[in-house]
């Protein structure tokens, strides 16, 4: 039976990968794009919502979907605060997640991130954590939390501490632990197809290491 799907971010790493993916993907006959410019891509099945993140709230029947694809996400560095950076990594997968169950929604899968704890002492994993947390508090039949390293792949930004280490992650990363080893974006994105396709319910947290399989 065909489905609707919803991209969140699908203009960052993963999302604009997951998004291809879902285009080719027969299982899919409507993709659903949230961003906040219009997407420099036409489709017959892709439907492109343009909308701030604060203002999820006004898309209403808009974002009817059956799986949710939320890989939305900034780092403290490019949202200047903590609190723009929560806005990202909290505020809008919350409300999503809250909206699209609303709307009937079965599934939904979220990016987080590596050592995400609401616990931490590290403010970005504590609110991945908290993130996590309040996605599973929605109750989605079926919840998937993917939880990535390092992230390689194409980004329409450079940044440079991330360029050292996907060198040493590239050259070097026998030495490093499995669950720490970078990983390619496209594997989370594929990762995503597939865990989506399981009708088995519950809450389920996928660690990097697991990812990597794909």
């Amino acid at each position: 039976m065909a489905k609707t799907a919803l991209v969140a971010g699908s203009t960052g790493l993963i999302g604009s990968q997951l998004l291809d993916l879902l285009l080719a993907d027969e299982r899919y006959d409507r993709v659903i794009a949230i961003s906040r410019k219009p997407l420099p891509l036409t489709h017959a099945r892709l439907t492109n919502v343009v909308c701030d993140l604060s203002a999820l709230h006004a898309q209403g029947a808009a974002l009817t979907a059956d799986d949710v694809f939320c890989c939305l996400g900034t780092t403290i560095r490019k949202a200047k605060s903590k609190e723009n950076f929560r806005a990202v990594d909290f505020d809008a997968p919350a409300a999503l997640a809250q909206m699209t169950k609303a709307h009937g929604a079965k599934k939904y899968l979220l990016v987080s991130a590596l050592g995400a704890d609401r616990q931490s002492g590290i403010f970005y994993n504590q609110v991945k954590g908290e993130v996590e947390e309040a996605v599973r508090a929605v109750g989605f039949d079926v919840t998937h939390v993917l939880r990535p390293s390092l992230l390689m792949g194409p980004r329409a930004e450079a940044r440079t501490g991330e360029e050292a280490a996907k060198f040493f992650f590239t050259y070097l990363g026998f030495l490093v632990p499995a669950r720490y080893k970078g990983i390619d974006s496209i594997k989370v994105a594929r990762a995503m197809i597939q865990l989506a396709q399981s009708a088995q319910p519950g809450f389920f947290i996928h660690e990097s290491s697991e990812l990597q399989r794909y």
